[in-house]
């Protein structure tokens, strides 16, 4: 049973339970917009979990955040993203229809849009993750940038390092998963396939 100001409501079927749960989610959203977080629409806005914020934090419509997720100063949520377990340091913005889960990222970032972090992913400040680029179990530096149709999984991405469009960091060999190393201020060159275990090391440029 639920309470509510002069009524007690009770779950008998699923669309009572449906209408408590917008009650449920229309209460989280209220104590946001009253604590200074800027929602486009609180009508639009899930939260199944525990949502921390700094200040000036903005969320766009249709967001789903699950497990606990923490948003620091200044953090720009666009559309239809989905954060699961996430740490996002100040000044970040997280474009459209990006997923992240179990994932940290830095300080004045920018991800998307349709980006995805997966379990494991680590960024560093100023790092630049764009649309339709996935990573996962991986390290990137401060600086880098990865910024379109591009897999990094299980690597150590130093500083400063460009990885071109279309490139694979190849993993796995079907039985076992091995690692890459991208040492700072390489440039890796459009439609790269690093084979792993393979390093490159600092100031490498690989052509495309």
């Amino acid at each position: 049973m639920w309470w509510l100001p002069g009524r007690l409501l009770s779950v008998n079927n699923k669309v009572q339970l449906a209408e408590l749960e917008r009650v449920l989610q229309a209460n989280q959203a209220r104590a946001l917009l009253e604590a200074g977080v800027m929602l486009a629409d609180p009508a639009r806005l899930d939260i199944r979990g525990e949502l921390l914020h700094g200040m000036d934090v903005s969320i766009d419509v249709n967001c789903v955040f699950e497990g606990r997720v923490e948003l620091g100063d200044g953090v720009k949520i666009g559309p239809n993203c989905v954060l699961k377990n996430v740490t996002v340091a100040a000044g970040t913005q997280i474009a459209a229809f990006s997923h992240l889960e179990q994932a940290e990222v830095g300080a004045n970032c920018s991800l998307g849009p349709y980006a995805r972090l997966r379990p494991g992913a680590t960024l560093a400040d100023q790092v630049h993750i764009g649309n339709f680029v996935e990573v996962k179990k991986s390290h990137i530096g401060e600086g880098s940038k990865v910024n379109h149709l591009t897999y990094v999984g299980d690597a150590k991405v130093g500083r400063n390092v460009n990885v071109g469009a279309g490139s694979v960091t190849c993993n796995y060999d079907g039985v076992n998963k091995f690692t890459t190393v991208i040492e700072d201020n390489v440039f890796v060159g459009s439609g790269t396939m690093m084979v792993a275990p393979v390093t490159l090391q600092a100031g490498s440029t690989i052509g495309a």
